[in-house]
């Protein structure tokens, strides 16, 4: 049955961000947003208006379109996130570049990504360097859950996952020196940072967001760590807040590692701090 409205009139009707509405309209027609520009005249049934409309009451409220639709990309690769994960977010390609130079094409070569969410860094560095073996832990095994499922659904045999708080339960095998790389997207928000009760990371898990104290805490824990578990010449790897560029790098030399590199993101906002791990 028809609803009597046109594709265009529900984006319309939507109270939304054209981007926003187009999106989930897509999602609900089963469809990609050029679809609806060449249909936008095209009647709308009454079951796919009300799950449309259903979905903007929802954003209109806050929830962010990834948990909406299921499905958020991330470097060109479609992961399905919940509110289990930290949705993807385009400023952590920065860190998988700089991965991504210091991993050789022609070995084989270890990586640890410690904190996984929904497998985004891991994934992206299992498709683009398959002679690597990637190791991806989570301290949250519903996390864990969703990653393996994009693994599995993108095809990527050579990640593995394990449940590890950082490198708290890291499996035998896995527990010295035997790491190429190791890389993170830690929680590095503040607790009382304001911006954790604004907009859609309301929604987000709060333990992937903040350590709980101190921005830097979870930072901390990683680098200092971090030796112990990377070969000679091996390297480490984080993403980092706007402000803690200079917090970040100090822990790196108090760790000392050496070659250390700061970068910024597209926006050009320090992002990540990457070292070398000395013999």
């Amino acid at each position: 049955m028809t609803s009597g409205a046109t594709i265009s009139a529900a984006l319309a009707q939507s109270g939304l961000v054209s981007l926003d509405a187009q999106v989930l309209l897509a999602h609900v027609m089963g469809q990609d947003r050029a679809w609806l520009v060449a249909h936008g005249r095209d009647a709308i049934a009454r079951e796919r208006l009300d799950a449309f409309l259903a979905l903007a009451r929802r954003r209109r409220d806050g929830e962010p379109v990834a948990y909406l639709t299921g499905v958020r990309e991330f470097w060109g690769l479609p992961l399905v996130v919940s509110a289990a994960v930290l949705i993807p977010r385009p400023e952590t390609e920065t860190l998988v570049e700089l991965a991504l130079a210091r991993l050789p094409e022609d070995r084989n070569v270890r990586v640890l990504d410690l904190g996984t969410g929904s497998g985004a860094i891991a994934l992206a560095i299992a498709h683009e360097r398959p002679r690597a073996t990637i190791l991806a832990t989570d301290a949250s095994a519903d996390a864990l859950d969703v990653a393996r499922g994009n693994a599995r659904r993108l095809g990527l045999p050579n990640v593995e996952f394990a449940l590890a708080d950082w490198y708290a339960g890291l499996p035998a095998s896995s527990s010295d020196g035997t790491f190429d790389l190791i890389v993170s997207n830690p929680p590095y928000v503040d607790a009382a940072d304001a911006h954790l009760r604004e907009g859609d990371v309301r929604f987000e898990p709060a333990r992937a967001l903040t350590p709980g104290s101190s921005g830097t805490a979870a930072l901390l824990r990683i680098v200092t760590g971090a030796r112990e578990h990377l070969v000679p010449g091996g390297a480490l790897a984080v993403e980092h807040g706007y402000d803690q560029a200079v917090a970040v790098r100090a822990m790196f030399a108090a760790a000392e590692f050496g070659e250390i590199v700061g970068v910024r993101d597209l926006a050009g906002i320090p992002r990540v701090v990457a070292g070398v791990a000395g013999a």
